[in-house]
């Protein structure tokens, strides 16, 4: 299979709006692609784009044709994973993807509606090969709405997950985001520890913790983090901008209802993503860490 989250910096609205603003070239490029243009003219072209890392969102369609022209062994299931931005690329590509024998279904996904202690939203998209009844991954959760109480909505999901759900520390407390909000670089987010986090980025280490009262707490720390993404509190992070990594990251308990949906299994058992919460390192599972810092388990 292929699974992917292509670089998001010129699509995010954190970034420089690059990707956004070349969609339309972009979307043209899905169909040259599609078409078998010549790889050395496309690639010549993507040259033209104002920044070179917009053009990295094409390459899993690169993989997926390759795979099939010139390996002849096409990829069974596919994941792709981007800010809601790039949905309509990610609309492109089922188009071209059906065209090529695949069952697909994309759309925008709310971490939160999964059991994420965290409001992040995701384009995704995912295809099998040959004719399935492909669909993206059914809620188990509410979604969040400021100011409507946990238990409100569909009494046949879950309530959502809050962050003071998987950090432990003692008594309530209230983040303070490094962002603005609504157009106001002034105007900070805040969400108590009885709410969702706000979508966890690599700048995570810049938002500050402070008590109901305003006293100022110690800042997440890595593990923290992490738990606001479903990674277990003891996960192995290593190497280089570990805050980077964990703010780019699929959080595991998404991922997991995604991977099923591709598939056509049942979705993920609350047994099963309750495993989670701790990582167990088996004897009989070596694990090294590479120089790059890419832990590698056999």
């Amino acid at each position: 299979m292929l699974a992917g989250g292509p670089p998001c910096q010129t699509f995010t609205v954190a970034g420089s709006g690059a990707g956004r603003k070349a969609l339309d070239d972009v979307l043209k490029f899905v169909d040259r692609m599609t078409a078998r243009v010549d790889r050395e003219q496309i690639v010549s072209d993507l040259a033209n784009l104002d920044d070179e890392r917009t053009g990295l969102v094409l390459e899993p369609l690169r993989w997926i044709l390759e795979a099939i022209d010139v390996q002849k062994m096409p990829y069974e299931a596919i994941v792709l994973e981007q800010v809601p931005a790039v949905l309509p690329v990610w609309e492109a590509y089922a188009r071209a993807l059906q065209n090529e024998g695949y069952s697909v279904d994309f759309g925008l996904l709310l971490t939160e509606a999964y059991g994420v202690p965290q409001t992040r939203k995701r384009a995704v998209l995912v295809a099998r090969r040959g004719e399935h009844d492909v669909k993206l991954p059914a809620s188990t959760h509410r979604t969040y709405r400021k100011g409507v109480p946990r238990d409100a909505g569909d009494a046949s999901k879950e309530p959502w997950r809050t962050m003071g759900d998987v950090i432990e520390r003692g008594t309530p407390f209230e983040v303070i985001s490094n962002y603005g909000t609504g157009g106001d670089p002034k105007l900070r987010g805040r969400r108590t520890s009885s709410q969702p986090s706000a979508t966890v980025t690599g700048k995570i280490r810049r938002n500050r913790v402070v008590s109901l009262a305003g006293a100022e707490l110690d800042r997440f720390n890595h593990s923290e983090a992490g738990r606001l993404q479903t990674f277990p509190a003891d996960y192995p992070w290593s190497g280089r901008d570990i805050g980077q990594q964990i703010g780019n990251a699929v959080p595991p308990r998404l991922a997991m209802h995604v991977l099923s949906a591709a598939f056509g299994w049942s979705p993920p058992s609350e047994d099963l993503l309750a495993k989670l919460d701790s990582w167990h390192r088996l004897p009989e599972q070596a694990a090294t860490t590479a120089d790059d810092g890419v832990l590698v388990r056999a």
